[in-house]
């Protein structure tokens, strides 16, 4: 009989989160959920906790504390809250993977302490790999622990990849939707809205994810974290857009075969894959019928219109805690365009700001990246302030 797999939660409120308790609900007897972890909404974590009955139930936002503790200690939940308590959990001899479904660089000193304590990863917090690729790649040769993708591209790479020698290897092709403004002009999308850049086409995702996706640098971070992943060199990472979200990536082998997995655009499917430790776990839900598809169809990205996706190879080439830079410029910068302080090319601007005002690290430790971070958000955070007093960010 399986040993069941405890279970771990990271982001557990958030859209990977909500449907990775899904997954889980398919699987009675294969998957218990052992801690729920959440950034602020306090209320939706509680209905989840009361739900699953996890052992502990943290919350990233103090303020929220008392709220969650008086609803679940009763229970016999373990409450925490705050970052430090986030970290340290993930130590507890409780679970054996942790799904780490937070957005942002938040992700990064919890999954290093999950690594360290030899947990299993499910890795759904791209900018972990972003921020400091170098510093994780390492933690986890020393460890024991073993990191499987969630994101629908490398998860499909990572079955493209099975049974296959890196050596033969040409070059991982990533796809992308395009998403809301693949057919807009550059004066269109200088118009854009909140509202028009959270209209993705295929995908149900969270609002910062979405905004990433618009301006494409969801694929710069995508081609940052493959080359972690995969262990290939940021030139042999393409991305290229396919409208339909059918195909998920691909991977090009010397011999000119290319391997595709393909799947309904739906994110359970490798979050399924990542809880399984790679096997196929059988589900009802309706399978992908290409009948219904009367073609696939690929193009170029255009450059030009989202200059995101240079951004990506060129953190990969320049090294060091470029990509650090990059991924908290953009966090920031997003945050403020869905708070409307910020026209959408501005989020662009704001990333080649920090990079030109953010001193230059060839070989950065942990304690870099941390500086690198929190002084790229202040730069950030300052222009988000002046674009708010005097109406720009120059």
């Amino acid at each position: 009989m399986k040993q069941i797999k405890r279970i771990a939660i990271l982001g557990s409120t958030g859209s990977i989160g909500t449907q990775t308790l899904d997954v889980i609900s398919h699987y009675p007897g294969r998957f218990k959920v052992d801690m729920l972890i959440a950034g602020s909404k306090v209320d939706t974590l509680i209905q989840q906790a009361v739900k699953w009955r996890p052992s502990m139930a943290i919350i990233a936002d103090t303020s929220k504390y008392w709220k969650l503790k008086e609803a679940l200690e009763p229970l016999g939940i373990a409450t925490a809250c705050g970052s430090e308590a986030i970290a340290d959990a993930m130590e507890r001899d409780s679970f054996d993977c942790v799904v780490t479904a937070t957005v942002g660089y938040s992700g990064l000193a919890p999954t290093l302490r999950a690594i360290a304590a030899g947990k299993e990863i499910a890795l759904a917090n791209k900018e972990t790999l972003v921020v400091a690729g170098d510093i994780v790649t390492a933690a986890l040769r020393r460890s024991a622990s073993r990191m499987l993708p969630v994101d629908s591209e490398h998860s499909a790479i990572h079955q493209c990849m099975a049974g296959e020698s890196p050596a033969d290897v040409r070059r991982l092709i990533i796809t992308a939707s395009g998403g809301p403004f693949r057919k807009f002009t550059s004066e269109q999308i200088a118009r854009a809205t909140v509202a028009d850049a959270l209209n993705h086409p295929n995908w149900s995702m969270g609002s910062k994810i979405t905004i990433d996706s618009a301006t494409m640098m969801n694929k710069a971070f995508e081609i940052i974290e493959a080359r972690w992943l995969f262990d290939i060199p940021g030139d042999k990472i393409t991305p290229v857009v396919h409208p339909q979200s059918i195909v998920h990536s691909m991977v090009e082998f010397v011999d000119g075969s290319i391997k595709a997995q393909l799947g309904v655009p739906d994110m359970r499917l490798p979050i399924r894959y990542a809880l399984g430790d790679a096997s196929r776990l059988a589900t009802s839900d309706a399978p992908l019928t290409l009948e219904r598809y009367s073609e696939l169809t690929f193009e170029a990205p255009d450059s030009d219109r989202f200059p995101a996706i240079g951004l990506g190879h060129y953190a990969l080439e320049r090294g060091g805690n470029t990509a650090c830079v990059i991924n908290a410029a953009n966090e920031v910068a997003v945050a403020a365009f869905l708070h409307g302080y910020i026209s959408f090319p501005e989020i662009y601007g704001m990333i080649e700001h920090a990079l030109s005002a953010v001193d230059y690290i060839g070989s950065p430790n942990y304690e870099d990246y941390v500086a690198t971070n929190a002084k790229a958000r202040a730069i950030a955070d300052e222009a988000v302030e002046k674009k708010k007093r005097i109406g720009s960010l120059s």
